[in-house]
């Protein structure tokens, strides 16, 4: 299923829609503020397990994060220090992943050896509205192109030709980017860029 949806003025009905395609285990894919993400609802095991054989990936070898809705969602599954707490408000909503210690809250499959987890606040009305309606966050990864040269598809048209058997909806919400989150560890004394990608870190 294709389903337009205008990052300006995101429809209710359509973002309803999506989001109970979410509630019952679905996975979709859908914009955000750097390239198209695929995601499910976090407490959808089978749904984790769907995403991790679509790409190709082993268990123990995904690393997910998850869409927030805001710095207050965060909390209910982070644990976040004032410092950071500073950093992210800077930043976010904001095309960055921030890897932060998790709290028993997030469901194991999140939890890396580090018991780190990586949270988004996109700046795109359409994920963020999806998290508010569904009432829990989005596990998200980015949607990676076999094409070594391109790496992110951008045409949503062109991305639900290729997905549309593996997924329950695409949303297109018009043409992606082609470069990822900035990643920043924010588990040390200090905060670490471990990845640039688009977006400027307000320190």
């Amino acid at each position: 299923m294709l389903i337009k949806i205008y990052p300006e003025n995101p429809n209710l009905r359509e973002l309803e829609r999506v989001a109970e395609i979410l509630r019952d285990g679905g996975i979709v894919i859908y914009p955000t503020d750097t390239v198209y993400g695929i995601g499910c609802d976090i407490t959808k095991p089978k749904a984790v397990e769907r995403i991790i054989k679509i790409k190709g990936l082993k268990l123990k070898e995904a690393k997910f994060s998850f869409i927030c809705s805001d710095l207050s969602h965060i909390a209910d599954y982070a644990r976040i220090d004032n410092s950071t707490f500073k950093l992210l408000k800077r930043n976010l909503p904001g095309p960055f992943t921030f890897i932060i210690p998790g709290l028993n809250k997030v469901p194991d499959f999140f939890i890396t050896k580090r018991k780190t987890v990586g949270i988004r606040i996109p700046n795109n009305p359409i994920p963020l509205e999806l998290v508010r309606l569904l009432g829990n966050p989005i596990l998200t990864t980015s949607l990676k192109d076999d094409d070594g040269v391109i790496e992110y598809t951008t045409d949503p048209e062109l991305i639900y030709e290729k997905y549309a058997e593996l997924v329950d909806a695409v949303i297109d919400g018009g043409y992606g980017d082609n470069i990822p989150s900035t990643i920043v560890d924010c588990t040390a004394d200090e905060p670490v860029i471990i990845r640039e990608g688009k977006g400027v870190l307000v320190w």
